[in-house]
């Protein structure tokens, strides 16, 4: 193997970690790569960290640099981190330079992970840095490695953050015919890089014309387009056509919002494509446009990618000016004025910032309906008239025979409109807190966290005493993810009101899901304050996050002897005080994982349930569910179960090794639905309830094989899984009706059989294949099992030609 090969590397290592029996880690390098970079960002989350471990622990220096590359290629480009993953880029670049990682082939694409850590922080400002750091590299390398591809493509985006699209789109033709003449193709990245100079350079037809070419000759090598091709080939042709001013067709293609909120790497251009189309008429520059523009800012605010963060407040700036959102507008320009400090280069953009500014302050404040003092009432009976106004409207449209469709809808409340009229009341009373705070409350509904925070940051200066005013504040310094604020709030509140910084704290914590912190945070509320009901709730769920099942059982024991007597009457202000169902079954929950079942009775009486049984655990046969599992490489399966108490459930499929639990496995589960009931009654007949596993409470002990070959047909398939199940096996299929085998004899197609055999504890392989063996011998094809026949050492060699000449 080429030491410059790194996919050759890759499946050398796999095979290499299986043989070993590390299974998980070898499954961790063929996953992680897809999760990076298709943006399967859960799953990425869910299996680095014991991949990294597991590395570490073996003394894989060459696995780690290559699992923390790609997280790294994630956390760049699929969450558009900058500041945020500098630390990592700058000691990965140092540890793929260390004499122990220096040949390891995944080395060099570090030098593209500084790249465009660089960029995310302010391209323009590191073009310079970036462009010295990849020329040195790109000498050392051949046009013919992956490699380089990856890093032509970021000198040419250094080329464009210095304005020189035209060299940018010259140095990806020259790569592109190096690339050819060394046996290479460029990637559809690469032809979508050029489509981008091409769009800088308004070559708009050209760069049409690119996208088709890239998109052919991706589709010509014989590969497929994925979800995430299509995203891309769809925005690059929405870009151009709303260039052109083709409108309807660049709607088209233009790929949704909601595909933009879950994909951060398409929101630069989406945004830019959607003021275009805005402009022409053909896209709602409304609220609902700023307020998901001012979301995605807020976003990369937070995570340091300060270029690209102002770029998107400009365009929101320019469209909330459009549509005359004065208060809105304003914002944005603050906003953007505090990036460009953050700027190393300010050229050419510190004037669109000034244009921003001086168009949001041109814009004319609004007149008030009633004098500032009174707004706020105003507002509220204005809503009351209107809810009511649309309750009557739902109720005649209910009983119309011919009402149209949109009769019903909720009437129209323009947030923006009424965030000016707000603003505008308090700057005529300055001292009125109330007027500060549904300012702020409507600034964060509009995605403007950062802005509430600032007012409320100048409203507590100036009302220190204030008791109310720093939870509003924390709730807004979370929203905004501006952990800076958060930690100064918390050190100001400690001086005489420890428990309050604690509780921010803890909150802080909570959002970034430090779990170990939020349990210190919540102990040491309690310590000052041993009758908190909500401590102890947050203090359970980072228990129960932790696995610590006898923690969580002790804070929710804590919570009914603290909360106020049932039936006693409580106001408003204390109705957390009071026991809520919640808290009864994170009780239960809790004491099922702890076999705690007097406490599980206790409570689930509480909550009006009745058992068969009076005593001891709770085993009964309830309902059909299905229970939501995460597989070892961090996705999500949905396994049908019978429900056998308040939280706990039998498995019923017979599973695979990468899934944490099998056939028989009883399983404690969280009571609270994770996809809302079905309204329809006939999507009623085929819903089960889903909820989220918790922790395996009883294995059941079955050894999973699998057994594949051609269909016998519906009546023999009937007979050998009851058999099967009569002694005590589990079996489950996995083949539909798409599976189909090849005829041996006439080379035909056949129906297949794929399934999985569930062994109980007490019989062994030797026994699973005999029976097996026994229940098929009449068949007219063979099944193969050849892992259960090695394991129960009988000869493998007819399972194997079975595989063979069925094309198994």
């Amino acid at each position: 193997m080429s030491s410059t090969d790194i996919w050759a590397w890759v499946r050398d290592t796999h095979g290499e970690l299986a043989e070993a029996g590390h299974h998980r880690l070898a499954q961790a390098v063929i996953d992680l790569p897809g999760h990076a970079t298709d943006g399967r960002n859960a799953q990425l989350d869910a299996t680095y960290p014991e991949a990294l471990a597991a590395a570490r622990a073996l003394g894989l220096p060459w696995v780690e640099l290559y699992l923390r590359h790609w997280r790294l290629q994630n956390l760049l480009n699929k969450r558009q981190q900058g500041e945020a993953a500098l630390t990592e880029a700058v000691s990965l670049l140092e540890y793929a330079h260390r004499e122990e990682t220096a040949g390891c082939p995944q080395s060099v694409c570090t030098v593209q992970d500084f790249a465009i850590c660089h960029a995310r922080i302010d391209g323009p400002g590191y073009v310079a840095e970036r462009i010295a750091v990849l020329d040195e590299t790109l000498e050392r390398i051949e046009p013919a490695r992956a490699c380089f591809d990856c890093l032509t493509r970021e000198y040419s985006d250094a080329l464009e953050d210095d304005d020189r699209a035209d060299e940018a789109l010259a140095y990806l033709d020259a790569a592109a015919a190096r690339m050819r003449a060394a046996g290479q193709q460029p990637s559809l990245s690469f032809g979508l890089a050029r489509v981008g100079s091409l769009h800088l350079l308004g070559r708009y037809e050209d760069a049409l014309t690119a996208t088709d070419e890239a998109e052919k000759a991706h589709l010509t090598r014989g590969l497929e387009l994925d979800d995430d091709d299509r995203r891309s080939l769809g925005l690059c042709r929405a870009r151009s056509l709303a260039a052109l001013g083709r409108a309807a067709e660049a709607v088209a293609q233009l790929p949704s919002a909601e595909d933009a909120d879950e994909y951060a790497d398409l929101r630069a251009r989406w945004a830019e494509t959607a003021e275009t189309l805005a402009g022409l008429g053909a896209l709602p520059n409304d609220a609902e446009l700023g307020t998901r523009l001012a979301r995605w800012a807020g976003y990369l605010d937070s995570v340091g990618s300060h270029r690209p963060c102002l770029d998107l407040l400009l365009i929101a700036g320019r469209l909330a000016t459009a549509r005359g959102a004065r208060t809105v507008a304003r914002a944005l320009a603050d906003s953007a004025e505090r990036k460009v400090t953050a700027l190393r280069r300010t050229d050419g953009v510190a004037e669109q910032v000034a244009e921003v500014r001086a168009a949001a302050d041109a814009l004319p404040a609004p007149e008030l309906p009633v004098p500032a003092a009174e707004l706020l009432p105003w507002l509220a009976e204005r809503s009351e008239r209107l809810h009511a106004e649309h309750a009557e409207h739902a109720e005649h449209a209910e009983h119309a025979e011919h009402a149209e469709d949109g009769d019903a809808a909720h009437p129209h409340q323009d947030l923006e409109a009424d965030t000016d009229l707000v603003a505008e009341a308090a700057e005529q009373c300055p001292d009125s807190t109330d007027l500060v705070l549904s300012l702020a409350s409507l600034l964060g509904a509009l995605g403007l966290a950062r802005a509430a925070a600032d007012l409320m940051w100048r409203r507590l200066e100036s009302d220190p005493a204030d008791a109310y005013l720093p939870n509003v504040l924390a709730s807004a310094l979370i929203e905004a993810r501006d952990g800076d604020g958060v930690r100064r709030l918390a050190d100001r509140l400690a001086v005489d009101r420890p428990g309050d910084a604690h509780w921010t704290r803890a909150r802080w914590a909570e959002a970034e899901g430090r779990w170990a912190e939020v349990a210190e945070e919540c102990a040491a509320i309690i310590a000052l304050h041993p009758d908190r009901i909500n401590t102890r709730r947050l203090w359970a769920k980072a228990a129960a996050e932790l696995g610590d099942h006898a923690g969580v059982q002790r804070l929710f024991e804590e919570i009914l002897v603290h909360a106020l007597p049932d039936g006693e009457a409580a106001g408003p202000e204390e109705a957390h005080r009071t026991v809520q169902p919640p808290d009864l079954w994170g009780l239960i929950v809790a004491a099922t994982a702890n076999r705690d079942w007097a406490a599980v009775r206790g409570a689930a009486a509480r909550l009006g349930m009745e058992f068969e049984a009076e005593e001891g655990p709770i085993d009964e046969e309830w309902q059909v569910i299905s229970v939501r599992v995460t597989a070892a490489n961090g996705s999500h399966l949905d396994l049908p179960a019978i429900r056998t108490g308040p939280a706990t459930a039998r498995i019923l499929p017979v599973t695979g090794d990468d899934v944490p639990v099998n056939h028989g496995d009883t399983v404690v589960f969280e009571p609270s639905l994770l996809e809302p009931q079905p309204q329809s009654e006939e999507e009623l007949e085929h819903w089960s309830p889903l909820f989220g596993m918790v922790t395996l409470l009883d294995p059941a002990g079955f050894t999973t094989y699998w057994i594949d070959g051609a269909s016998p047909g519906q009546e023999a398939w009937a007979a050998l899984r009851d058999e099967l199940r009569a002694q005590g096996y589990g079996i489950w299929a996995y083949s539909g009706d798409l599976y189909r085998v090849t005829d041996p004899g006439g080379g035909e197609s056949l129906p297949g059989l794929y399934a999985a055999v569930g062994i109980p504890p007490l019989a062994s392989a030797a026994d699973a294949d005999a029976l097996l063996t026994r229940l098929t011998a009449a068949w007219e094809h063979p099944l193969a099992w050849p892992d259960l026949a090695e394991a129960a050492g009988t000869d493998t060699a007819p399972h194997r030609d079975t595989v063979e000449r069925y094309g198994l």
